[in-house]
């Protein structure tokens, strides 16, 4: 391959990659598994780099290690995410337990007669 294709497949690459991550933007905030899953990405893709380096093979490393960083990130954030539904769930049921123990005490109020 000569330089000036190597060149152009480079920028239709960096082009493209740019592309994309701007569309995986778009949607609004991201959920702690999105967090969690690009935090290990990036954290693999640094530490399989630093591997990869020591064996002439960066490249190689950090593409490996931003693969399992991002399974090993998606799987902790799926599950941070799961806690904090959980957490939620728990606060409604609690104040469905109080609204009918208020409901239930309004019911057992004598009312008054009407004639």
């Amino acid at each position: 391959m000569t330089k000036i294709a190597k060149n152009y497949s480079m920028r239709i690459i960096s082009v493209g990659l740019f592309a994309l991550s701007l569309a995986g933007c778009a949607g609004g905030d991201l959920t702690t598994r999105e967090k969690g899953a690009g935090i290990g990405a990036v954290g693999g893709a640094a530490a399989g780099g630093v591997v990869g380096a020591t064996m002439g093979r960066p490249g190689v490393g950090a593409a490996i290690g931003g693969a399992l960083g991002l399974g090993a990130g998606a799987l902790v954030g799926d599950y941070m995410q799961g806690q904090e539904q959980s957490e939620a769930n728990q606060q409604q049921i609690q104040q469905n337990q109080r609204t009918i123990e208020r409901n239930r005490q309004q019911i057992q109020q004598p009312r008054p007669q009407e004639y």
